[in-house]
């Protein structure tokens, strides 16, 4: 069984393809992107996985970990337990 052959029902089973398509080209790319849309362009898709940080937020994490590390190096030097 193949997809060639057979096609998502939307309920998740397969239902046998009766009829072929005149032109075998319809099937080299799916109608909901580039030129099948109005337009002929692709559609602008947003990452939600990347939410980009601010320049100035990420200044200022690597300078307040910088200025911790600083703070834990003198203390731990002051105390003797690097040592």
């Amino acid at each position: 069984m193949s997809l060639q052959l057979h096609r998502p029902d939307g309920k998740g089973g397969l239902e046998k393809r009766t009829t072929q398509p005149d032109d075998w080209r319809t099937q080299l790319q799916s109608p909901r992107w580039g030129s099948g849309l109005r337009g002929g362009r692709l559609p602008r898709l947003g990452n939600a996985e990347m939410n980009p940080t601010s320049t100035a937020m990420s200044v200022l994490f690597w300078v307040g970990l910088a200025g911790l590390t600083f703070v834990l190096l003198i203390a731990g030097y002051g105390t003797g337990f690097w040592k």
